[in-house]
């Protein structure tokens, strides 16, 4: 058996020696800087397991990095899982998260779910992952898929009641063998018919009730069932899956966890030459390249940037970065019939001789993201390794020679994993293109007090604002769970919980969408406070990223003050949660009138400003609101 392996990770051939030094270093940073490094490279299953046992060693004696996302995860198995641990806490460190795991005890998922003093129950899992064997899941169907099914939907139905937690569900791992080989379908009630029809079925229940899937299926289908699981060590320990292949399992699991805490890429950055076509477009001339039908490197390449475009499509912005002439690197673009890629498609073209570590930081500013969020995909290892280096943030794949592998190099190494897809997401790269051309006019009115007003009113912006509604909920709870620097509790919550908040007769609830001259934002920023006697409490506060420095946020307290006006309150009051990501709301509500009180043990800070003394702001921003919607009514 080959196993499996994370070939879009850089291979290290010095890890064991990097692993001894990391053990005799001292000092919590550099230690910690080294462990992150070594995560983003291609361990196998032993090497995963020393790091992180040392990295459990370094969160005994040292405080965790700030930048690292603290996350509970709970493992609900009826399998042995505990040697899939080490993988699984890598996978979160290289994605900038602290995973702290909890595993129920064996075969008891159930009991744990039901049990108010068990171990589960303590641990308020903020993900929890149901991972059941293919035995335990065709038993469960041996009088057909529904009550499997029905047995998941009790599940998450119990983990919803008890936990404010996302969940995620695994598939039915392929393992169990044939009886009736490629026409097993005619045989409805064999084992492996069963959980073909669990694995047809799942998505559709799982889409019904807000569950994130991991495709065990999809994944043995990529590896092959042999490379994942060992019928002798099922017998002997009830792993279903192989420890050999529990780094790619981890990574695979990882990947979604990331997503549903809102820390998956947003943007792939392309080099040109030899990335996106074959030869150098300044040496060989456009009709020079290969690329499109004929030539196998061609339509090779051609399809690679069919796989950008699909990912563009979904919502990824598209970026380039390239040691060119600027003229000559667009050239392709404008000229060449067989480019599937076109200029419009790209939302930041960067062309020049500079350093691309400089030239990734302009990117990111220019599209108003973090490094975190990009994807750096060139041919040259000598340029991924200087990035890899100056800019350990961005992810940057390990990728092959040869182009006919580009797309799954890219594909299987899941930096733009998702768990649901609304309509903003299907515009976002466009709003990634806008947030470009808003940028070079910003620049274009240099940097004072009067040209920002006047640059913020040249946008000429208008924003709308209604009550939560289930046409826009999974777009609220999208953003809710992945905002992170403009929000001032950072919750996390699932659908139900904000279906809560909307038949709530006490809360009042505002979606706001920001439109401007070059395009609309989408719904960018949300608000909900509770009223209730002479005060109102304000319980969400969070925006996009995208639209900082907008003073968007002066028109969300416009609402809130009106709406408490109206309700004839006396206070408003809010607190704010400090996160490692959320420092720049520390001071805002003191500059909107609010007064901080004494900070809680949890670093909490509450904040309370009379109603009395609101004076609505002026604002570059055209705010509306839906009729039937006014501020203060009953949502």
């Amino acid at each position: 058996m080959t196993a499996p392996v994370l070939a879009w990770l850089a291979t290290d051939a010095g890890a064991d020696a990097r692993l001894a030094a990391l053990k005799a270093l001292g000092n919590g940073d550099e230690a910690w800087r080294d462990a992150e490094v070594l995560a983003r490279t291609n361990l196998n299953f032993a090497q995963t397991r020393r790091l992180d046992r040392l990295v459990e060693n370094l969160a005994g004696r040292l405080a965790v990095p700030g930048h690292l996302l603290s996350v509970r995860v709970a493992l609900a198995a009826s399998s042995t899982v505990q040697h899939l641990i080490p993988s699984l806490r890598m996978a979160g460190l290289r994605r900038g998260m602290r995973l702290e795991i909890y595993v129920t005890a064996y075969g008891q998922y159930m009991q744990e779910l039901l049990d108010e003093a068990s171990g589960l129950r303590r641990f308020q899992p903020q993900v929890c992952c149901f991972l059941l064997d293919a035995r335990e899941l065709a038993n469960l169907a041996c009088n057909g898929p529904d009550d499997a099914l029905d047995h998941l939907s009790t599940c998450w139905r119990l983990c919803r009641e008890h936990f404010s937690a996302s969940i995620i569900q695994q598939t039915a791992l392929p393992v169990l063998e044939r009886v009736f080989g490629s026409n097993e379908h005619r045989g409805a009630g064999s084992p492996a018919s069963r959980l073909r029809q669990i694995n047809v079925a799942l998505p559709t229940a799982a889409d019904k009730q807000g569950v994130a899937l991991l495709d065990a299926d999809a994944l043995a289908n990529s590896y092959g069932v042999d490379a994942l699981h060992d019928p002798a060590l099922w017998y002997l320990a009830k792993q279903e899956i192989h420890p050999s292949a529990a780094p790619v399992w981890g990574d695979y699991l990882g990947r979604i966890v990331a997503a549903l805490r809102g820390r998956s890429a947003k943007c792939l950055v392309l080099d040109l030459d030899n990335t996106l076509w074959g030869g150098v477009v300044g040496d060989d001339g456009v009709g020079g390249l290969q690329l499109g039908e004929g030539s196998a490197v061609g339509e090779a390449f051609c399809d690679f940037q069919r796989y950008c475009l699909e990912l563009k499509e979904r919502g990824i912005a598209i970026a380039v970065c390239s040691k060119n002439d600027d003229v000559n690197a667009r050239a392709p673009f404008r000229e060449h019939e067989a480019m599937v890629l076109r200029e419009q498609d790209i939302a930041c073209f960067v062309a020049n001789w500079q350093d691309k570590a400089a030239n990734l930081r302009m990117i990111a500013g220019t599209l108003n993201l973090g490094l975190d969020s990009l994807v750096f995909v060139d041919d040259n290892p000598a340029e991924r390794a200087l990035i890899r280096q100056e800019l350990p943030e961005v992810a940057v794949p390990e990728m092959p020679e040869d182009p006919a592998e580009f797309v799954r190099c890219l594909a299987r190494a899941g930096y733009f994993e998702a768990v649901c897809c609304t309509a903003e997401d299907l515009e976002r790269a466009d709003q990634y293109r806008a947030n470009a051309a808003r940028h070079v006019l910003r620049e274009s009115f240099g940097g004072s007090a009067t040209d920002v007003h006047g640059y913020l009113a040249s946008l000429k912006m208008l924003a709308s604002a209604q009550p939560f509604d289930e046409s826009g909920l999974k777009r609220v709870v999208q953003l809710i769970n992945k905002t992170n620097q403009f929000n001032l509790t950072t919750p996390r919550v699932s659908d139900d919980e904000v279906r809560g908040w909307m038949a709530d007769a006490c809360m009042r609830t505002w979606q706001i969408r920001l439109c401007d001259r070059f395009g609309d934002n989408g719904v960018v920023a949300l608000m909900a406070a509770r009223v209730c006697g002479d005060e109102c409490a304000l319980t969400l506060l969070l925006m996009s990223c995208r639209v900082l420095g907008r003073r968007l946020e002066d028109e969300l307290f416009n609402l809130l003050g009106e709406a408490a006006q109206k309700a004839g309150v006396q206070r408003i009051t809010a607190i704010y949660r400090p996160t490692p990501k959320n420092g720049m709301m520390r001071d805002l509500l003191g500059r909107f009138g609010f007064s901080a009180g004494d900070t809680a043990a949890d670093g909490s800070i509450p904040w309370t400003m009379s109603v009395a003394s609101f004076l609505p702001r002026s604002t570059e921003i055209t705010m509306r609101l839906r009729a039937s919607d006014e501020v203060g009514s009953e949502p």
